[in-house]
């Protein structure tokens, strides 16, 4: 097993919370992760079709016939289970009883909210960060896992990647996709997702993604739901709190794995990335969806969001996950620093209160330094702060 940052998180929630939930996009490593930290616990996996008939069939016998240290694997897959295991571990109270995981987000939120609030702590496992990876391959550089990505069966074993993501969509589009929201236009839905990896980065416009995609703004809005849901992509909000200037209030799409966002662009090899006019928006994805990853793995809800008002201030990340450590980053894939990089930096940080020493340009260029009023580093020191 890859050792996972999120390990010692795991072990704290077990011992606050009777039950703890971790979700997370398929093949992210929940199931290991769980098994591993909970190797003395009975296990159980819903995707078995004859373990999932019995939950269906006998909620009450299926928890009261296991012992109370149990594991449910793909527990969304039967929602009748969630009050079961409401009583069940409300009769003795005890941390650590039971331990979650699924792949739907959309499904096991809705039944932990209606159920088990206040007894479940939750967590969210991400592929695989650049330091996890690393950990498996030492020689591995911050440029060539931006194109592998993060997803640990890559890691595991020595396969190319897009027989890997090929698999995975398919895998993706036959099951969720079908199975919840009865799509019946899968290359629809597939024209949708190489559209949202093209625009990466950008304002999201639902309008323009539903008439390139040849479906309606319903239609798109339904499938974007989805894929946040699964952890495909997530939204990252604009920063709007200041009421007395006109920020912008769309949100931007970002993946959460490079690997896949590379495989929808059809970039296949490293030249291929690093001469692709998709670069920058890979670039700047990479930053922003390692920062959510260490943010995360420590058991804390991000926050993070970017900057961009009418007179076209922008800068790409505000994390204000920790108030007293807030910081800005200007995201560049160059490997040639400019003082321009940092002009909007001064700007927003002054406004918002982030002091100079929490001000950065991250880029590929070599070496760490302070440059006009900000702190530059080069993407693998920062991958290594996340």
């Amino acid at each position: 097993m890859i050792p996972r940052s999120m390990e010692a998180q795991v072990l704290r929630m077990a011992n606050w919370f009777p039950i703890v939930s971790v979700t997370g996009p398929r093949q992210s490593g929940k199931s290991t992760l769980a098994r591993e930290v909970f190797s003395d616990y009975a296990y159980v996996n819903l995707e078995n079709p004859q373990t999932r008939r019995q939950a269906l069939s006998d909620p009450v016998g299926f928890i009261e016939n296991r012992p109370r240290r149990l594991v449910v694997d793909e527990a969304q897959l039967a929602p009748e289970l969630f009050s079961m295991i409401q009583v069940a571990s409300d009769e003795s109270n005890e941390p650590g009883q039971y331990v979650l995981a699924g792949s739907q987000n959309f499904l096991l939120l809705k039944q932990n909210t209606q159920s088990l609030a206040g007894r479940v702590g939750m967590l969210r496992l991400l592929p695989l960060s650049f330091i996890e990876a690393r950990s498996a391959r030492a020689d591995l550089s911050p440029d060539a896992f931006m194109l592998r990505g993060g997803y640990p069966r890559l890691y595991d074993v020595d396969m190319p990647q897009d027989a890997y993501f090929s698999a995975y969509l398919r895998t993706y589009v036959e099951r969720d996709v079908q199975g919840h929201l009865g799509v019946r236009g899968l290359s629809s839905y597939r024209t949708l997702l190489e559209l949202c990896a093209q625009c990466t980065g950008s304002l999201l416009n639902i309008s323009r993604l539903a008439n390139a995609a040849g479906v309606s703004r319903e239609s798109v809005s339904s499938w974007l739901s989805m894929l946040e849901s699964s952890y495909v992509v997530f939204r990252l909000r604009p920063y709007h709190t200041n009421l007395r200037k006109r920020l912008t209030k769309t949100p931007k799409l970002y993946f959460y794995d490079t690997g896949l966002l590379c495989y929808l662009l059809r970039i296949r090899t490293l030249e291929q990335l690093l001469t692709s006019p998709y670069l920058g928006a890979v670039f700047e994805n990479l930053v922003i969806e390692e920062r959510m990853k260490a943010h995360l793995n420590a058991g804390e809800e991000p926050d993070l969001y970017f900057y961009r008002d009418d007179a076209k201030v922008e800068v790409d990340l505000v994390d204000l996950t920790d108030p007293e450590k807030g910081l800005l980053a200007e995201i560049k894939s160059s490997q040639t620093y400019r003082s321009g990089f940092s002009r909007h930096l001064h700007t927003v940080g002054d406004e918002i209160g982030i002091p100079n020493e929490r001000r950065f340009v991250v880029e590929r260029a070599e070496g760490d330094f302070e440059a006009d009023g900000a702190q530059v580093r080069n993407i693998a020191t920062w991958l290594e702060m996340a």
